[in-house]
Parts: structure tokens; C-alpha cells; sequence
């Protein structure tokens, strides 16, 4: 089964520029789980999302990144770490990337359970 959560808006200090750093800026998230079909129709039996949007924004603000690669596979690597899932693909955008005339840039990590 395959879930996902689109569009998750962060906070954050992450980029090669200073000022990107010093100011932060809004990151977005798109983050689809591969999982067991859960049991029951009850929340307890799958992942809330709501705890998986928590884990995105610790990873977020546990450091600041230059990169939004790293960013995107330090999510993967937690969400991994944190849920009962088979993969995980985690794709960070940024808006509005400085120094060029695009809607947003973006990185996407992927990892599986090993």
C-alpha cells in the first residue's frame, strides 16, 4: 500500500547561501510511503501522518543543511528509521530557488528497508 503526504510545508535555514541561512525560507515536502495494509480501519494499525509530518520537521530543525540532497536523505533516512515502512521516497523542493528564474529546484532521496 502506498501513502502520501504532499505538499508539507516547513520552515527552515537551509541553503548554500548565507543568506539563506541567516533569513530561512519555506521548503515543501512530498513524501510517499510504501507500507503493509494495516489490519483494521483504525489509525493505531498504520502510519499517522501527522506523526510523520513531526519527524520531517525534527529532522528540519535539528540542523542546517547547504544542501537540500542531504536534507532529503536525512528525512528518508529518519523516517526509516522511525516507521514500519518497506520504502520511502522523500522529495524536497524549494521555492523560488535564489539565482535563477524557476518555480522551485528539488532533490529526492529513496530508501528501502534493509
Amino acid at each position: 500500500m502506498i501513502v502520501e503526504l504532499f505538499g508539507l510545508e516547513m520552515f527552515g535555514h537551509h541553503g548554500v547561501l548565507e543568506s539563506e541561512q541567516r533569513e530561512g525560507q519555506t521548503f515543501l515536502y512530498d513524501v510517499t510511503l510504501e507500507i503493509d495494509e494495516p489490519a483494521a480501519d483504525r489509525v493505531e494499525e498504520t502510519i499517522d501522518y501527522r506523526d510523520v509530518a513531526a519527524k520531517v520537521e525534527e529532522v528540519s530543525d535539528s540542523q542546517r543543511f547547504q544542501l537540500i540532497e542531504t536534507l532529503a536523505g536525512a528525512v528518508a533516512d529518519a523516517l526509516v528509521d522511525a516507521f514500519p515502512v518497506v520504502t520511502v521516497s522523500v522529495r524536497v523542493r524549494k521555492p523560488r530557488p535564489a539565482g535563477i528564474s524557476a518555480e522551485w529546484s528539488a532533490a529526492t532521496a529513496e530508501r528501502s528497508r534493509k
